[in-house]
């Protein structure tokens, strides 16, 4: 039977630089989550607000939902959109998605 207890005895004792091994792994978790996930939707963010930024009259556009249209008035908050001839649309400016034609001036 002692041979059993030295045996459990010897192998009772943390491991030697186990709390730093730990700590490394959680830092490299956090960096690989900040440089694939954190950092690109920062930047994708940043260029969604440049782009409602820069909305003008004369842009064709379309929204969230799918509709496609040309920008006729533009306020801070919302955008009328020209979808056919002498049918306008008012959408809220947060929900323009994407800029498929700048207006020529």
């Amino acid at each position: 039977m002692t041979g059993i207890a030295y045996a459990m005895g010897a192998g009772g004792g943390a491991a030697p630089g186990g709390d730093m091994n730990f700590i490394f792994v959680m830092v490299a978790i956090f960096a690989i989550f900040y440089f694939l996930l954190i950092r690109p939707q920062q930047k994708k963010q940043k260029e969604t607000k440049a782009m409602l930024e820069n909305l003008a009259h004369g842009d064709m556009v379309i929204t969230a939902g799918g509709l496609h249209g040309k920008i006729s008035a533009i306020t801070e908050q919302v955008v009328t959109l020209e979808v056919a001839d002498k049918v306008k649309v008012k959408v809220s400016r947060a929900h323009i998605s994407t800029i498929t034609q700048k207006a020529t001036s």
